[in-house]
């Protein structure tokens, strides 16, 4: 069994260390440590997202579940008036429909739904420089229909809060994430 002499550990040890230098700068981070907007931004205004559709307070939801995120994501601090903020989130659903998507072969009715929105946000710092856009986030959720009237329970309604839940991580994240 051949031995390495000092020198050669030395170097071995030294060449070891610089790779893993190398490999800790190559450009990965931790999920939630970087962000695209600038250190001055401190407050955000989330003012409550309007509805342009005829779902009634599907924008509440959508709103609520989007300043949860940035509460409980960042460190920024989320107020609904623009006056104080450093930067604006605008949101306006731009359609939210709920679509059969299966039929029971017995009675004809729908078994399976899906609910889809579509919403459009901006994000814009006091100086007017849109930070961040997006005029078509889609969501969708499949859900059941229930057709036994002594055990109805309608799936609508947790559908709509598990996309507005889906959005709202997948919001804060574009917003944040340097990608």
């Amino acid at each position: 069994m051949r031995r390495f002499s000092t020198g050669r550990r030395v170097i071995c040890a030294v060449a070891v260390i610089g790779l893993a230098a190398l490999m800790g700068a190559c450009g990965y981070h931790a999920a939630g440590k970087s962000s695209r907007l600038t250190p001055d931004i401190k407050v955000l205004a989330v003012p409550a997202f309007q509805n342009q559709t005829h779902t009634y307070h599907v924008e509440t939801g959508l709103t609520a579940a989007v300043i949860r995120e940035f509460n409980t994501r960042t460190k920024y601090r989320v107020v609904q008036s623009e006056g104080e903020a450093d930067a604006v989130l605008q949101g306006t659903v731009v359609s939210a429909e709920v679509a059969p998507v299966a039929y029971d072969s017995v009675t004809g009715r729908a078994s399976t739904g899906l609910a889809t929105i579509i919403v459009k946000v901006t994000l814009t710092a006091r100086d007017g420089r849109v930070l961040y856009s997006n005029p078509n986030y889609v969501f969708r959720d499949q859900y059941q229909v229930s057709n036994e009237l002594a055990s109805f329970f309608e799936e609508q309604g947790p559908a709509m809060d598990r996309m507005a839940r889906d959005f709202s991580r997948t919001l804060v994240s574009n917003i944040l994430e340097a990608f």
